[in-house]
């Protein structure tokens, strides 16, 4: 069916059709084809996505793939009542030693030169109203629980956990505002082409390797630095300083990180995202299976409150950061 698509709607054909993680993707003359649906995405955000995508092409990035237009010149087409979008890269196989700290680093420095503005995926400078905002949701809902009985053990969970985690989010919202009022940023501090979420898997869509527009923000670059060490930590929580240390060292032999990339990073992982997209994606399922998953994760989460404070604690000195000589500030209270 996506193959008949493909030869109708852009004149290629394709000979063989395989799954990407969640896309679909089809194959032929050494190029890969990613079916995409636009998930809510106007032609507007297409257009931007594809400025950059070309923009990273033309600085040397060979991984960063094309948006194709349809015969009718648009990057969004129409099959079968479906919406689609069809990226095409070359078909680059994995590298098994793959050095991930320098490559997002060159990723970054590309990005950084975006010569145009961003504005329909930018993120720059919304951390603190979209963290307030979240917060503010969640705190309406827990104020809704506080008198009445807990329906189920999710509900006594989060009613008593959330006051914790509460003071955690103004931790991490008052080390964002101390840093963008006590530190000028630096050049390297531009906004670059980040990722909604970045961690270990994000370009390895086995066996092939990608970086796909629809993963991309754009961002401060310690936003993927953040989000990759967070994923590193939850995917284990006793062996992740060799990963972190590796990674970093390997991330600042091409790009060092400024005073205010460091303490922008920091404030990210003191942000317990992983807690408010438990509590959301519980709201938000309606499978019985799926809530009872994110009750046993919500359950594991609390439990482990005190060594994610432990992880919070030796951050700085695990990934090598200069912590007196860019004066660099902790949570004191992290230590008592």
């Amino acid at each position: 069916m996506l193959q008949k698509m493909l030869e109708t709607q852009y004149g290629i054909t394709a000979q063989e059709q395989i799954k990407l993680d969640r896309f679909d993707a089809l194959t032929g003359n050494g190029w890969l084809y990613i079916i995409s649906k636009p998930l809510g995405r106007e032609e507007e955000d297409l257009t931007e996505l594809e400025k950059i995508s070309r923009h990273l092409r033309d600085y040397g990035d060979q991984n960063a793939p094309m948006f194709l237009q349809s015969k009718d010149g648009k990057f969004v087409t129409t099959w079968e009542q479906t919406q689609y979008c069809v990226l095409a890269n070359r078909k680059v196989e994995q590298q098994k030693r793959m050095k991930l700290g320098r490559k997002l680093a060159r990723f970054h420095e590309r990005g950084r030169q975006v010569p145009f503005q961003v504005e329909r995926s930018s993120r720059i400078g919304q951390w603190k109203g979209l963290w307030e905002k979240r917060l503010e949701q969640m705190e309406k809902v827990w104020n809704g629980l506080l008198f009445q009985t807990p329906e189920n053990e999710f509900e006594q969970l989060f009613i008593e956990s959330f006051p914790y985690y509460m003071g955690l989010t103004e931790n991490a919202i008052q080390y964002l505002v101390d840093t963008e009022i006590d530190i000028e940023p630096s050049e390297t501090d531009n906004g670059t082409v980040c990722h909604e979420r970045f961690n270990q898997k994000t370009w390895a869509s086995n066996p092939y390797f990608i970086k796909n527009p629809f993963d991309w923000v754009f961002d401060h670059r310690s936003r993927d630095l953040a989000e990759w060490t967070r994923e590193r930590y939850f995917h284990n929580n006793q062996t992740y300083d060799v990963d972190v240390k590796g990674f970093f060292d390997e991330y600042q032999s091409i790009s060092p990180l400024s005073p205010f990339s460091w303490r922008l990073l920091y404030s990210r992982l003191i942000f317990p995202l992983h807690y408010f997209e438990c509590i959301e994606n519980y709201y938000s399922t309606q499978s019985e299976q799926g809530r009872k998953l994110l009750e046993e994760q919500l359950g594991k989460i609390i439990r482990q409150s005190s060594e994610y404070e432990k992880f919070l604690a030796g951050f700085y000195p695990v990934s090598g950061a200069p912590i007196h000589l860019l004066n660099l500030p902790q949570l004191e209270w992290l230590y008592q």
